[in-house]
């Protein structure tokens, strides 16, 4: 960060903020309209305080990398020929292409697929802040926010007694504003799943079908699958098991339900396969055969590898992974485990594993209550619960069975976060 992100930022900060107050009467209603404008400065104060942190506590890292040795370059091809920055923002990852060769050659991340849409991202915010880390980090704040925001209005529209609850839960999380506000991977997903699950629920609760909506979907689910496929991996069967408990739901006659339920079973299993085996078709790492192998690869390397590197926040052991699906299986508990309730405060080495430990003790507490009040129950009449739990409780799996380090498991976990949350407190004694 330098002068330029004391000029140029305020000024982004500003313009946001009163395009903020002019949408909020359009946006909100009177339970939400008070937590509008704080969830967005909130998010703007984790994308300013990321930065700071990789800077000066990280000395470098992802945000950084994306931005210096990613976006800077195709800046640079901007300013030496805007039809050559048109070029680079246009072309796949890992394409040659001899008008851009000199550009593409210095970026990181150009041979990965995931890594360079977000360079491409944060090169097309540049275009609008002159290349200032801390104004086009804003950027990805603000997405981030609008797909929570999203999220939380038509959440708290299906269960307007937990509106306070439901805020805290989606919108102010603390390791969610913090990792999912700057130049991040996980900015980007979790602002598009916000938006999906909006546009799930208005097609499947509130019946609105308008073509904005079904855009809507179509282009969160198109940059989710290019960024982290393995998160619609774990969306779309739980969304199968939704319209399952859904469709079950409105059969009243115990005799037809009993006749209907395994056809049922049989009919929606083998559509979960279908979507499963479409999402995973071009990526052979996430195919059903691989992924075993895949989640031992990735475990290890990141817990010894570039992760250690990287995290410099220690690994966690739940067992030997072996690459064989009978080590998945006899591992599930300690993966699930490790991402809800860890690390435990005796296992702090730092203080963001300090906050991750709160975190993680605030949703022990959720838990204990969520069993001891029996709300299993209730959650299972309730099909768009039994899919939020089920979707975070499948994440916290897929992070916890192939991470192995604390410090990356912090950032990747938070798409889980606003979905547990709900599920816990949705049935909560209303605020």
């Amino acid at each position: 960060m330098g002068l330029k992100d004391f000029i140029v930022t305020p000024i982004y900060i500003f313009l946001f903020s009163g395009v903020a107050y002019f949408l909020r009467p359009y946006v909100t209603n009177s339970r939400t309209q008070k937590y509008f404008i704080p969830a967005l400065l909130v998010r703007f104060i984790g994308a300013i305080a990321l930065g700071l942190v990789y800077q000066f506590y990280y000395s470098g890292g992802d945000t950084f990398n994306f931005w210096e040795h990613g976006s800077n370059w195709i800046w640079q091809a901007f300013l030496d020929d805007p039809v050559l920055g048109v070029k680079m923002l246009l072309q796949p990852a890992n394409s040659w292409d001899t008008s851009t060769y000199e550009y593409v050659n210095n970026i990181w991340y150009y041979k990965s697929t995931s890594s360079y849409t977000i360079v491409k991202i944060t090169a097309f915010f540049d275009l609008f802040t002159f290349h200032t880390y801390s104004a086009s980090a804003l950027f990805f704040a603000t997405f981030s926010f609008s797909g929570l925001w999203a999220l939380y209005s038509v959440v708290s529209r299906l269960y307007p007694g937990k509106s306070n609850l439901l805020a805290y839960g989606i919108l102010f999380f603390p390791s969610v504003v913090f990792w999912g506000s700057g130049i991040l991977k996980d900015t980007i997903t979790i602002g598009c799943l916000g938006w999906l699950t909006w546009a799930i629920i208005q097609l499947v609760l509130l019946k609105n079908n308008k073509l904005l909506v079904v855009l809507v979907a179509i282009v969160s689910t198109y940059l989710i699958g290019r960024i982290k496929v393995y998160i619609l991996i774990c969306f779309f069967p739980m969304l199968v098991v939704w319209s399952f408990l859904k469709t079950t739901k409105v059969i009243k006659n115990l005799a037809l339900k009993i006749l209907v339920i395994p056809i049922l079973v049989v009919i929606f299993s083998f559509s979960g396969f279908l979507i499963m085996t479409s999402i995973t078709e071009n990526n052979d790492k996430y195919k059903l055969e691989n992924i075993a192998e895949s989640a031992r690869i990735t475990a290890y390397d990141i817990r010894y590898g570039w992760g250690a590197r990287l995290g410099g926040d220690g690994g966690y052991d739940i067992g030997e992974l072996d690459g064989t699906w009978q080590s998945m299986f006899r591992l599930l508990p300690a993966s699930i485990n490790v991402s809800l309730f860890r690390p435990y405060l005796w296992e702090v080495k730092n203080p963001f594993m300090l906050l991750s430990a709160i975190e993680g003790i605030i949703i022990l507490m959720l838990f204990l209550r969520f069993l001891y009040k029996r709300k299993s129950i209730e959650i299972l009449k309730d099909p768009f619960l039994a899919f939020c739990l089920g979707f975070s409780l499948l994440l916290a799996y897929a992070f916890g069975i192939s991470t192995f380090n604390f410090g990356t498991l912090m950032r990747y976990k938070i798409p889980m976060i606003p979905f547990l949350i709900i599920s816990l407190i949705a049935k909560a004694k209303p605020n």
